[in-house]
């Protein structure tokens, strides 16, 4: 099972939204694919369809405890079925409590590598929707992945807020895991109309693009992007001949 983090410390930044796609684009190539929510606002869990996460027994949180306590898991324990072919491992506002749990376990960076090792043989893929910040959860996440994909708004701030990112996840290669890779920077959230964003991304290009790859594909900034996380789908379903579409489209047939 290959395991791709979403990672931004920022938010805002369309991670949600790539996670979604990614995996059921990847889904769409004939994968089998679980995408897992690390936020503790849950928000790849609403955005799959799934509005009371606070009323579910089973999430993540849930899962991660077992592991710390050493309890058996059964089999697709608290995975649920989305019907655009992938599964999910919800999270709700329990998992806050489990950042703080973390700080105080013995190996507390590989207890959600420890939970993938249950289900690596079911998937093809797992794709993580991190929470935005490098707090003990994301670092878990980074010590699990096989490689990160960074999404990034064409700001500024954005770009400078990297450096930060890249620290940790060199840290995490250096004493974790050693397989880390970045598989790229994605620049979403994209009005080309504007001199500013164009200039931003040249600056992305000449400040990282000989050491990291920057995805060819561009996620526009979209209406129909945004309202995707009301209706529980993806944009393949919400608006499947749009732009927005067509860019994720495209960075499926990188990823893979």
């Amino acid at each position: 099972m290959k395991t791709i983090a979403i990672v931004n410390q920022k938010g805002g930044v369309g991670k949600t939204v790539t996670a979604v796609n990614l995996a059921i684009g990847l889904a769409k190539e004939g994968k089998k694919v679980v995408a897992i929510d690390l936020d503790a606002q849950g928000s790849l869990t609403v955005s799959l369809g799934y509005n009371e996460q606070d009323k579910m027994e089973t999430t993540v949180s849930t899962l991660l405890e077992k592991i710390i306590a050493d309890k058996p898991i059964a089999a697709n324990e608290g995975i649920l079925h989305h019907e655009e072919g992938i599964d999910l491992l919800p999270a709700n506002i329990e998992l806050s409590a489990m950042e703080v749990t973390l700080v105080n376990t013995m190996s507390r960076e590989m207890v959600l590598r420890e939970y993938l090792k249950i289900i690596a043989n079911d998937y093809d893929v797992a794709v993580i929707d991190c929470s935005p910040s490098l707090g003990m959860l994301t670092i878990n996440a980074l010590t699990c992945a096989d490689e990160v994909i960074i999404p990034v708004q064409p700001q500024y701030l954005s770009i400078k807020g990297m450096e930060q990112l890249f620290r940790t996840i060199g840290k995490v290669r250096k004493q974790l895991n050693p397989n880390l890779k970045i598989g790229g920077i994605l620049i979403t959230m994209v009005d080309m109309r504007t001199n500013y964003t164009k200039d931003i991304i040249s600056l992305l290009h000449e400040s990282y693009g000989q050491k990291i790859n920057i995805f060819e594909s561009i996620i526009p900034l979209s209406v129909r992007a945004a309202e995707i996380s009301a209706e529980g789908k993806s944009i393949y379903q919400h608006d499947p001949n749009g732009k927005v579409a067509n860019a994720y489209k495209g960075l499926v047939k990188e990823v893979v």
